[in-house]
């Protein structure tokens, strides 16, 4: 299992990509994909944006570069990820990892939610020119679960950007969506987003 480190300007800019603007030791290693993979969001699945329809990348082996904030360094060399944007300023992504047990999974899920829980603290502690905040949306009942994370980030040069993170498990696969755009948490479609994730999380298998 491959772990790759960014600074966290790098980071920061996985968040709004689209913007412009623009993280641990892991589980043991998981085994290789099965041949029947997982399904990905489709982007009509994700929430809606008012001015654009959303387009999505083909799904891709591998770590996405640059890595996402906040959970990218826990991602193994398996991950699979798929990357979505719009026409404006917001943009999403979902990563899938098959575990080689529920546990492994188990495991897995819980250390990315360890990752969110302290990612606002992290990131200003590795950059001062950060301010960072973040709210815990709850668990949605969906399969073995999936928990939902604000993250809202603000720069000394003045960019001030807004992502949601998921977390969810079926059996051995787990799956992470992120969606960001320029703005504040009065910015973040949660409810649109928590049904985006019930979605992810039910097309696993």
């Amino acid at each position: 299992m491959q772990i790759r480190t960014r600074g966290i300007r790098t980071t920061v800019a996985a968040l709004a990509a689209v913007a412009g603007v623009a993280a641990a030791a892991v589980p043991a290693a998981a085994t290789a994909p099965a041949s029947d993979t997982p399904r990905f969001l489709e982007p009509a699945e994700l929430p809606p944006h008012p001015s654009s329809p959303w387009y999505a990348g083909p799904v891709t082996a591998g770590q996405p570069d640059p890595l996402p904030m906040c959970v990218g360094d826990a991602l193994p060399s398996i991950t699979s990820h798929r990357e979505y944007w719009t026409e404006f300023d917001t943009n999403a992504q979902q990563l899938t990892v098959e575990g080689r047990s529920a546990q492994w999974a188990k495991d897995f899920a819980a250390l990315l939610r360890k990752d969110l829980a302290g990612c606002a603290k992290k990131l200003m502690r590795q950059d001062p020119d950060i301010t960072a905040t973040q709210k815990y949306y709850g668990r949605l009942n969906v399969e073995e679960g999936a928990d939902v994370y604000g993250i809202h980030t603000a720069s000394a040069w003045g960019s001030s950007d807004i992502g949601l993170f998921s977390v969810g498990r079926d059996g051995a696969t787990v799956t992470i969506v992120r969606w960001g755009q320029m703005g504040t948490f009065q910015h973040a479609q949660v409810a649109d987003f928590k049904a985006t994730t019930v979605t992810a999380v039910n097309k696993l298998y």
